[in-house]
């Protein structure tokens, strides 16, 4: 056992000898740039070739009861307790465990186990990820109070057990340890298209007969065959408020995949989008109060309104207390398409806020033209964001966006999207698989945005949905919680079980269709990606592994590395299907329910997305 730990207040100080590890954020007991780790050093051994279940945890004990989340990070350069200071400390590597809140002389253990590759010596750092000091007992006080590893296993001789049961390839941190980092992740989300209309079974409600229908309301979708190509996931008719049931069981997805709340697209401030606005309000207050509603005046729709109607409904949504404000007490308003009015129009509207209703106003405006405007509506705004694109290759500018807002002293939201597919308006982006979503992600994590923006949680009509769908179930969603995890907690998940996602289109790009009506038909955004006909096969896996992919009957093994890993096919008709094998063990299979077809009667370049870890429609 060797222990010790650094504080950024005394970067050249030893903490060798003392009794205590101490552990804190960045701003310490009052005190700013003062972070504390700890750095414990363990051996495991005697655990047998062939154990399975192997659990290790690291135990320590506290000296108070706090509420402080910790993180423990796996460290692979060399140290030594007496030597080491905050300015040679080893560098991080991924998390491997977390936990939040300690009781002060209880044995606290914690979870560690994604970091097990056998019998050797492992050493870990322990960060503050939010609350007060917390301090542990160190190898030089009572032997009983000094930190330990322990280790379980079960007796067994398969050299491939089956990964742990769950939908994702990684253990998700907890909504506390979550929520407790200053990067923030909303969906957004677009009140025409809730889980349902009218409570109706799913193959004849309103997105059955009128928006998936090519004849639905009155034929008047018909050239383009039908306004939408998916829908929210289908769900059983419900007894009771079934509209306000509906969104809190949204609220709960959304929580559940670690976005902070909803940025709430307000197209009206009457009619049906204004009580379905309220709905999902009360939704939020009932089932999750730390769940934020962000509003987002939409310009385009709100166009002719002026500051002071604007700023009287959105006092009335003010006060409830799920929607966001800052510490401060400034509540944050996020107009779509900002630029439709002028700064001097949102500076009216900031004072109305203010003077009128004794309300502050942190504005970050939703720019459709981030580049042309920041310098412009600076002076009014708390930070900035853009609508985006939706292509790999349109993706180069996150970073110089975000350094843009950071000059200006602003906080950045950046858009992250799956795809763009508008059947009414003639156009799709080439997404090319998944690699916009990573590529979007990727970028954003490196530049350093602060907040995040899914654009959109709902909206099919441009065919942008993260929300659990009847095309892709979970699929968007739950690769994004692996970038939101990074995003949130400064490391990459520890991947503790096999997982593999399949995206493809069900036609080709160039393909017509070969009956129906359809006459208008999209074509590829100016700018975007070339469009591609190809099969992805997405792998999450703990250790390399065969993965046995079928693309169109074709038999096309390949060896995955460990890790995650993209690999393409050609586009074939027929089925696609993919299993991965390790040790002649099958840990993880996914058959796509959507097969690539030759004739078809409409157009539809959205990727389906299928996942083993939710099975097909998950």
């Amino acid at each position: 056992m060797e222990d010790s730990y650094v504080s950024q207040a005394g970067a050249a100080k030893p903490h060798a000898d003392v009794t205590w590890l101490s552990v804190c954020t960045a701003t310490c007991d009052g005190q700013v740039n003062a972070e504390k780790r700890a750095f414990v050093r363990v051996d495991v051994s005697g655990v047998p070739a062939g154990a399975r279940d192997v659990k290790l945890a690291l135990e320590f004990t506290p000296a108070r009861t706090v509420d402080t989340t910790v993180r423990v990070h796996k460290v692979t350069a060399p140290w030594q307790a007496d030597k080491l200071t905050w300015n040679n400390q080893p560098a991080l590597g991924a998390q491997v465990g977390t936990r939040q809140g300690f009781t002060a002389w209880q044995r606290a253990p914690i979870d560690v186990s994604g970091a097990f590759t056998g019998n050797g010596s492992y050493s870990f750092a322990v960060t503050s990820a939010g609350g007060a000091h917390a301090v542990f007992q160190s190898s030089r006080g009572k032997p009983e109070e000094a930190p330990r590893a322990t280790v379980t296993w079960t007796e067994g001789s398969d050299p491939a057990p089956a990964p742990s049961a769950g939908p994702l390839p990684f253990a998700m941190p907890s909504t506390a340890a979550l929520r407790a980092s200053t990067k923030k992740v909303y969906a957004h989300y677009f009140t025409p298209y809730p889980a349902s209309f009218e409570n109706a079974p799913a193959d004849r409600d309103y997105y059955a007969r009128n928006y998936l229908d090519p004849n639905g309301e009155s034929g008047k979708h018909a050239a383009y065959g039908g306004l939408l190509r998916d829908r929210p996931k289908p769900r059983d008719v419900r007894t009771g408020d079934w509209a306000l049931q509906d969104m809190q069981q949204e609220v709960r997805e959304a929580t559940a995949a670690g976005i902070d709340g909803f940025t709430v697209d307000v197209l009206s401030t009457t009619s049906a989008h204004w009580t379905r606005l309220k709905t999902l309000i009360k939704a939020a207050e009932t089932v999750d109060p730390e769940f934020d509603i962000v509003v987002m005046p939409d310009m385009t729709a709100l166009k002719d309104i002026t500051p002071a109607a604007l700023a009287a409904s959105m006092n009335e949504l003010a006060a409830s207390k799920v929607v966001q404000r800052l510490a401060d007490g400034r509540v944050v308003v996020s107009p779509f398409k900002a630029e439709q009015v002028s700064p001097q129009w949102w500076a009216d509207f900031n004072a109305i806020m203010a003077n009128t209703y004794k309300t502050k106003v942190a504005l970050v405006p939703v720019f459709l033209n981030f580049g042309a405007n920041a310098d412009k509506y600076a002076a009014v705004s708390y930070g900035f964001s853009n609508w985006g694109n939706r292509s790999p290759d349109r993706q180069g500018n996150i970073k110089q966006d975000i350094a843009k807002a950071h000059s200006l002293g602003k906080i950045w939201m950046q858009p992250v999207a799956v795809q763009d597919e508008r059947p009414n308006q003639g156009i799709y982006d080439e997404a090319n698989n998944t690699e916009n979503l990573r590529t979007t992600w990727t970028n954003a994590i490196d530049g350093g945005t602060d907040w995040v923006q899914l654009t959109t949680w709902n909206d099919y009509s441009e065919g942008t949905q993260f929300a659990p769908s009847a095309n892709s179930g979970h699929t968007w969603v739950d690769i994004s919680a692996y970038y939101l995890a990074r995003l949130k907690t400064g490391a990459w998940p520890v991947i503790t079980r096999d997982t593999v996602y399949l995206t493809h289109r069900v036609q080709f790009a160039a393909a017509r269709p070969t009956s129906g009506g359809q006459t208008r038909l999209m074509n590829p955004r100016s700018g975007t990606n070339s469009p591609r006909d190809t099969v992805e096969v997405l792998s999450f896996l703990t250790a390399p592994a065969t993965v046995n992919a079928s693309i169109g009957g074709k038999a096309q093994p390949y060896q995955a590395t460990a890790g995650l890993q993209a690999k393409l096919f050609p586009l074939a008709y027929g089925g696609n299907s993919a299993a991965v094998v390790r040790a002649g063990r099958t840990t993880a299979t996914i058959t796509s329910p959507h097969a690539v077809s030759k004739d078809f009667v409409r157009q539809d370049l959205g990727y389906r997305g299928s996942s083993s870890g939710r099975g097909p429609t998950g």
